[in-house]
């Protein structure tokens, strides 16, 4: 569907891609940070007296901390790889859905640093009112609201014109 612009298909393709490792190199950012703080955790004192819950808390946030970053840093690797292969609208498709995952992988990372550092520092109750607020922040800003946004875009059969040069 047209959206304004007039580009070729090539055009659009070679966009695309840009604004999809510009997306990953923002976030990645912030997700080698707390990679790093996760990781230096393990090493402090105080870390063998956490409880078998808080162990698993934190080692389930550790792996969708990897997982977060193998799957943000992977459109780089693939593009590095196919570089003038002449297939970017498969890089892209494919970059996307790796940003996808590596999204879904970041919620559970931001998720569980917030379980674990809550769960240490205050009470179950407060613990379980801040975890409830994050998954539903989490879900609403990166899912329910733009997903409706779409359904409502599909179902007016158009796409908003009204973008700022630059926007997505």
């Amino acid at each position: 569907m047209p959206d304004g612009r007039h580009e070729t298909e090539l055009e659009r393709d070679d966009r695309n891609l840009i604004e999809l490792l510009q997306e990953a190199r923002v976030v990645q950012t912030g997700v080698q940070i707390l990679f790093g703080f996760l990781l230096t955790v393990a090493f402090q004192p105080r870390f063998e007296r956490l409880s078998s819950f808080q162990k698993s808390v934190y080692f389930g946030t550790l792996v969708a901390a990897a997982t977060t970053l193998i799957t943000l840093t992977a459109p780089t690797s693939w593009h590095r790889i196919l570089f003038r292969q002449g297939d970017r609208e498969h890089l892209v498709t494919v970059a996307n859905r790796f940003m996808l995952a590596g999204l879904a992988a970041m919620g559970l990372t931001s998720i569980g640093v917030v379980m674990l550092l809550c769960d240490i520092a205050f009470s179950p109750a407060v613990t379980a009112i801040v975890i409830v607020a994050a998954v539903l922040g989490c879900a609403t800003a990166w899912c329910v609201l733009p997903l409706a946004r779409r359904r409502s875009l599909a179902r007016t059969g158009k796409r908003s014109l009204t973008r700022r040069p630059g926007a997505a």
